[in-house]
């Protein structure tokens, strides 16, 4: 730290003990034995006064200062509630304002001056006090911003003297101390207890023009000393060795800002980012240093201390306020969730909320599930965590990206993969209404769930959870899964799940069978294609064989019903030249009930085909009316023949 001293003298200022003069140890008289237990009472009315007098000393030693000297003081100056017993002489030869005040005080034939709003207070007074009188006073970042305000209010200027305290103390502030990191720290944080001095003598805003201009600098040319506790990014060393120099960081300045109050902080952010020189993503990793720096890790505390929280409120506040100005970078979605967390919490404006909303929504994706069970405030509703909350991320997410998005980058199945482990979490809650847990579940588009076991998942555990719904809600909320594109071991785990209404598990049945089936058909095919067009590809292929099917078995048919016209002509007129035509007529009507019958089940394998086809043609779940034992049948009719015995 840079420091300069003044004056040569020895310190001079005496706290006034002896306003109130005591002969604490007066010489004792000779006193006659016949006077001894008045002795005894004197001494001890002594030593009480001594008691009492040490307490009136200790009181008046805090507000009385003089300068030891052989002439006596004449002028009596009050700062607060501070009495400075002083000398005119050289305090008017540095200072135009007591100059003034002491010829009015004159005139009042008073010896009492009364400084009101001294900047700095009886410290700040006391250095300059010192520097008239030519005692050495030691100046430093500290100390510095209150005297030079002190200076100011004194008029101790060039205009009095040459050479006056006011010079000293710009050329300290301009040449030493305003050039060290550290000190230009300090100092912009002093300023806040000479206000408005400190800003009208343009020391605010030097310092934030200091400090700025160095958080820019290449980190190549940092030569000075700088706090850095925390773990780089980009390195697990704090200072990293590179051929033979310390290699400074890139982030070398946050933790040293991290010190500065919140409204400090802002200022300099302020004119950093509007120097343009540094990217989003370096004034995002700040904000996040600065508020790891200070808002709290527990939100218990929060609730408990509303001082802690109103200043919670300012400093979340201010992040909020200096967020980059590009949307999609600079911020990762973890952090805005959390400071999205604490500024509920904490009662934030609501367009700062909105704006963190704003942010989130178009990055949601990036998010973790930890992170966006954010709870509700208590008394606010009846759900552990904020689901509307979720819900209106999801409309921005959504809303962002348009119908016509492609998901080249894999952004969607992220956001449904989220969705589904977040739907897990606030399964285990039994306030979560049905509805609301199914307008969540649809909220994101289908493409966004290639898979469905995620969905099943967080399904199970709500119907573990909520074991009284009604048969028709399970019903509901087993109809948003898909079962045609859960996994085999989700299958497997379906069938055997007592808590699924049995329409989903013959549902699930039935898919497992289909898909069995389509991979012992066509499995080298079928491998490079997706799902969806696996199951269209089955469909087609199935219907198309089974009327390949058909055709033969009605040529089939064809034949042995002329067969059969032809061995009934022959048995006619064989029984028409044996006996009439009775015979004729019972063998013609056996043969037609048998044609009958057999184009009967013909047909009936003919609807079933159809009924499997338009089945599996269908984007949802299957009804409950088919029945594995008849997609078994459909799945093998192409190898069945139909003969006539």
């Amino acid at each position: 730290m840079k420091f300069m001293k003044l004056g040569s003298k020895p310190d001079a200022f005496r706290s006034d003990g002896s306003c109130i003069r005591l002969d604490l140890f007066p010489s004792p008289r000779s006193s006659s034995p016949s006077k001894s237990l008045l002795a005894v009472d004197f001494v001890c009315v002594f030593f009480l006064l001594q008691i009492f007098a040490l307490f009136l000393l200790l009181l008046i030693s805090n507000s009385c200062r003089f300068v030891a000297s052989e002439l006596p003081t004449d002028v009596v100056i009050h700062v607060e509630e501070v009495r400075f017993f002083l000398h005119k002489f050289p305090l008017l030869a540095k200072s135009n304002r007591l100059q003034r005040l002491v010829l009015r005080a004159t005139e009042d034939s008073s010896d009492d001056i009364v400084l009101h709003d001294f900047p700095g207070g009886p410290k700040s007074f006391e250095i300059c006090m010192k520097f008239c009188y030519g005692i050495t006073v030691t100046l430093n970042a500290y100390n510095v911003v209150s005297a030079r305000c002190a200076a100011e209010y004194l008029e101790m200027d060039e205009g009095v003297e040459k050479g006056n305290l006011i010079h000293k103390l710009e050329v300290f502030l301009n040449t030493s101390v305003l050039r060290s990191w550290k000190d230009s720290i300090i100092v912009f944080q002093m300023t806040t207890s000479s206000l408005p001095w400190s800003e009208e003598l343009k020391i605010v805003g030097r310092c934030i023009d200091c400090i700025a201009s160095k958080t820019l600098v290449d980190p190549i040319n940092v030569n000075w000393s700088y706090t850095y506790d925390r773990k780089s990014a980009a390195s697990t060393e704090i200072v990293e060795k590179l051929q033979g120099m310390h290699k400074v960081p890139s982030d070398w300045w946050m933790e040293d800002l991290c010190e500065l109050d919140a409204d400090l902080y802002k200022r300099v952010m302020v004119v950093v980012k509007s120097k343009g020189r540094l990217s989003s993503d370096m004034i995002g990793e700040a904000l996040k240093a600065y508020a790891a720096r200070w808002l709290p890790d527990s939100y218990e505390s929060l609730i408990d201390d509303d001082e802690y929280m109103k200043k919670s409120r300012i400093i979340v506040e201010t992040i909020i306020s200096l967020l980059p100005t590009d949307e999609c970078s600079g911020c990762m979605c973890r952090f805005l969730l959390e400071l999205l967390k604490v500024a509920i919490l904490v009662g934030a404006r609501d367009v700062l909320k909105d704006e963190l909303i704003d942010r989130i929504g178009i990055q949601l994706h990036k998010a973790s599930v930890k992170s966006l069970l954010i709870p509700l405030k208590s008394g606010s509703g009846d759900t552990m965590y904020d689901v509307d909350l979720v819900q209106s991320l999801i409309h921005k997410f959504t809303t962002h990206i348009g119908c016509s998005f492609v998901d080249k980058n894999g952004s969607l199945v992220a956001l449904g993969k989220l969705i589904d482990g977040y739907l897990s979490e606030i399964a285990n809650d039994p306030n979560v209404s049905i509805s609301r847990f199914s307008k969540l579940t649809v909220s994101i588009p289908d493409s966004a769930r290639p898979v469905h076991d995620g969905l099943y998942t967080a399904i199970d555990i709500y119907l573990k959870e909520h074991p009284n719904l009604m048969k028709a809600d399970k019903r509901r909320i087993c109809n948003l899964i898909n079962v045609r594109k859960l996994s085999s071991e989700a299958y497997v785990h379906a069938a055997q799940n007592e808590r699924l209404p049995l329409r989903t598990v013959v549902q699930v049945l039935f898919f497992e069978q289909l898909k069995a089936s389509r991979s012992t058909l066509a499995p080298t095919d079928n491998a490079s294609l997706p799902q969806t067009a696996m199951d269209e590809e089955w469909e087609g292929r199935v219907v198309s064989e089974h009327h390949c099917s058909l055709k033969q078995q009605l040529g089939s048919l064809k034949i042995k019903v002329d067969e059969c016209r032809s061995s009934d002509d022959k048995r006619s007129k064989s029984m028409s030249e044996k006996g009439g035509s009775g015979g004729l007529l019972l063998s013609s009507s056996s043969s037609s009930s048998r044609s009958r019958r057999l184009f009967d089940k013909l047909w009936a394998v003919k609807g079933e085909t159809i009924r499997s086809s338009e089945t599996s043609g269908s984007s949802q779940s299957p009804p409950v009316s088919v029945k594995p034992a008849e997609a078994k049948s459909c799945g093998s009719s192409r190898h069945t023949r139909y003969s006539i015995s």
